[in-house]
């Protein structure tokens, strides 16, 4: 697990299981349009991160660190080719508990079921609340309960892959664990990185995340439909991000109106394709 940030445990802490689609009431979403209820990811963790090797004399800790994140970047690689054999779409998503990154799952499963086989592996550090709110769609899940762990790793990827067995030409979602700090240090081997903000947030966590959003190739800014309720420039949140990352795109997106859903299905689509 992770021995960088302070939060490590004995391996077995980890749990990764398959839905069982049969025992799950599967809903009926009316695709762009319907009102999804508005649920929050419940992360409160505190930590303090390693020193550095010459804040502590006589210790090699940037050495472990490296070491740490050489083994989960070789694993990465290998997940990386597995998806570009069976030209997959792997997508890590990322974002601050609460900013609707379930919510905008549902709506893309909901939206494109129909088009092109989804699959979903779910990170949270407990519960299957939001793998059942996935596996309700009817799309097949995962979910890796990372117990103290505050972020998905490759190694958890790849036994999640080996249970959900996606298909050839798929996309797959992979639901990080809410926090915009650890997971930005851990390749899990995706094609891509989005990270999701919601106007409900700062519109200055660009620049109190810089790694994340550096990280990334696409902002998803979630919540519009609040923004005559809510103190939050759109433009400021994209300026900032800029200042810090090499993002060039972000698609602003209501997951509970279904507004902005079609660009960012585009976006998916062109991805895929290319």
């Amino acid at each position: 697990m992770c021995g960088i940030c302070g939060c490590g445990q004995p391996g077995n802490a980890v749990t990764i299981r398959k839905i069982d689609l049969k025992k799950v009431n599967l809903k009926k979403v009316t695709p762009l349009g319907a009102v999804a209820p508005l649920y929050h990811d419940d992360h409160d963790h505190h930590h303090d991160h390693a020193p550095t090797a010459n804040q502590v004399p006589g210790k090699t800790v940037l050495q472990i660190e490296q070491d740490i994140l050489g083994k989960n970047n070789l694993l990465a690689e290998r997940n990386r080719g597995f998806f570009e054999a069976k030209n997959i779409l792997a997508l890590n998503l990322v974002s601050s508990p609460g900013s609707g990154k379930t919510a905008l799952l549902e709506r893309t499963l909901a939206d494109l079921k129909n088009e092109i086989p989804c699959y979903v592996i779910e990170g949270d550090q407990q519960t299957s609340n939001d793998a059942d709110r996935i596996a309700a769609t009817g799309a097949e899940v995962v979910q890796i309960n990372t117990g103290k762990g505050c972020h998905l790793e490759a190694d958890m990827v790849n036994e999640a892959m080996r249970q959900l067995k996606p298909t050839d030409g798929s996309l797959l979602f992979i639901e990080n664990v809410g926090n915009l700090v650890c997971p930005a240090m851990f390749d899990l081997g995706e094609g891509a990185r989005v990270v999701i903000i919601s106007v409900t947030e700062g519109d200055d966590k660009p620049l109190k995340y810089p790694d994340m959003f550096h990280s990334s190739q696409l902002c998803i800014i979630n919540k519009i439909d609040l923004l005559p309720y809510v103190n939050f420039s759109v433009e400021k949140a994209k300026e900032y991000a800029r200042r810090v990352s090499h993002i060039t795109e972000f698609i602003e997106v209501s997951a509970t109106t279904g507004t902005g859903m079609e660009k960012w299905y585009a976006w998916l689509k062109k991805r895929r394709n290319a």
